[in-house]
Order: structure tokens, then C-alpha cells, then sequence
């Protein structure tokens, strides 16, 4: 995976593509200032370089049934390496656990879980989650509304000079 310098339109194509990954090449080449066709071999480069992991559908998560969000942070007993990535590896196999983070500091991961209600979250709590191999504690943090779910990095496309490289 070979890392391009990222000049103004690169940058402006991976904040559009940010915002809409539906984007047409066409409409995304017109707003970055170039055809199409190099257009299109700019988002292959980008993706090719690891730039962009990927494309996703943005889904409203009531509307399929997931009332609930909750944030639990797991204190884990052992912090060897081997146990920190058994237990990446237990939650890979969750499906209720949208995303996964180590921390440093007090916690040792923070979980984001999607639940159908607060009865469903507690019942993967208590048969998955505090069963776990070397998990020590759970906080969980009921989410009440989100003011912001941004995803992505914020991307300045007009970069003053030394900020180009990415």
C-alpha cells in the first residue's frame, strides 16, 4: 500500500467521497475541478493507497428496530498482548458491537453496542459481555441522543503549504 501526496483535488475528492459515497464520478469530477476519467483514476489511487477503506450506507438505526445505544467500557484482569487481542477477537464476533476501541487510561475498551431495548442490551451484558475470557468490569452508558455522528476525519482542502502529506 503505496501513500500518494495529497495535493487540492485529491483532498477535495476524499471530502466529497466522505460526505456522499454515492456521488457520481461525473458530479465528483465537476466539483473537483478535473474530467472524468482522471477523476476516476485519482479515487482508484486513493483507494489503492489506503486513503479509503471503503463505502457504507448510512442507516437509521430505530427505523430497523435498534432502540437502544449504549457505551460500555470493559475493564480487562490481564493486559499481556495475547489477552488484548483474544478479546479484539471475542468482539469481532459480536454483531451487537458496532465499533471497538482500546483506550489507555482507566478503561481498557470502550464498546459501541446497538440494541433492540435496554432488556436485550442486559441480556447480551450478562451472557456475553461479563462472561468473556479476562473481562474484569463493564460501566455501561446509556445513550440518550446524539447531537453529532460525524464519520470520518475532518478534511481541509485548501491546505496551507506543509500540511499536504497525509
Amino acid at each position: 500500500m503505496q501513500r500518494v501526496k495529497l495535493d487540492r483535488i485529491d483532498r477535495s475528492i476524499l471530502k466529497d467521497l466522505q460526505t456522499n459515497g454515492r456521488i457520481t464520478n461525473v458530479e465528483l469530477s465537476k466539483r473537483a475541478g478535473i474530467s472524468a476519467p482522471p477523476c476516476l483514476r485519482r479515487v482508484r489511487a486513493l483507494e489503492d493507497a489506503g486513503y479509503i477503506l471503503g463505502y457504507h450506507a448510512d442507516l437509521e438505526p430505530k427505523s430497523l428496530g435498534f432502540h437502544v445505544t449504549v457505551f460500555a467500557q470493559v475493564g480487562l484482569s490481564s493486559h499481556a498482548e495475547p489477552d488484548l487481542e483474544a478479546f479484539e477477537a471475542t468482539v469481532q464476533g459480536w454483531p451487537e458491537v458496532r465499533e471497538c476501541y482500546m483506550l489507555a487510561g482507566e478503561t481498557d475498551f470502550l464498546l459501541k453496542i446497538a440494541a433492540a431495548d435496554w432488556d436485550t442490551y442486559q441480556e447480551f451484558l450478562t451472557t456475553k459481555l461479563t462472561g468473556a475470557a479476562n473481562v474484569s468490569h463493564v460501566r455501561s452508558s446509556l445513550s440518550i441522543r446524539a447531537a453529532k455522528a460525524e464519520p470520518g476525519v475532518p478534511i481541509v482542502v485548501d491546505a496551507p503549504s506543509g500540511e499536504e502529506e497525509a
